[in-house]
């Protein structure tokens, strides 16, 4: 089964003369999908964005983190763990080589409450799972690692 995904990309950064330098335009974007607010990106402010709006980088960890949640949940319900909260605070990091880079490493970092004592052990093992259930972690070129916490619910 093949799935798509369409969104709308618009740049905002023309300040009136293009791109005649590269110190002359905004990295300012819209993003728009569909029944959905619009995302306002821009570039990462070490590369003369807007640090006030998303940036691809930030995006792409927003993805995996979402990803992991997701497939972390279904994972759950399949192997019976009753999960009562999950956050996470995900952390990517990028390595510059000249003009290009590319990503070394995403560490996701969930934080996981289960119902019950005796599902703590599965409700760790099962982050394994869902890193190989989600579909945006098996579509990158590096290591998405997991350090979860599993917590008991009061």
């Amino acid at each position: 089964m093949e799935h798509t995904y369409a969104l709308d990309l618009e740049w905002k950064g023309n300040r009136g003369s293009g791109t005649s330098g590269y110190r002359d335009y905004a990295r300012d974007v819209v993003l728009r999908a569909a029944g959905k607010p619009a995302l306002e990106g821009s570039a990462d402010p070490t590369f003369r964005g807007d640090a006030s709006r998303w940036n691809p980088e930030e995006l792409l960890v927003a993805a995996l983190a979402q990803c992991h949640l997701l497939s972390y949940l279904h994972m759950a319900v399949t192997h019976g763990v009753v999960v009562t909260s999950y956050a996470d605070s995900p952390v990517g990091t990028m390595a510059q080589e000249g003009i290009g880079g590319h990503f070394t490493r995403v560490l996701l970092r969930p934080v996981v409450t289960v119902a019950d004592e005796s599902q703590v052990e599965v409700a760790l093992r099962i982050h394994r799972e869902a890193g190989e259930a989600c579909f945006i972690a098996s579509s990158v070129n590096f290591p998405v690692e997991h350090e979860p916490t599993v917590h008991v619910a009061p």
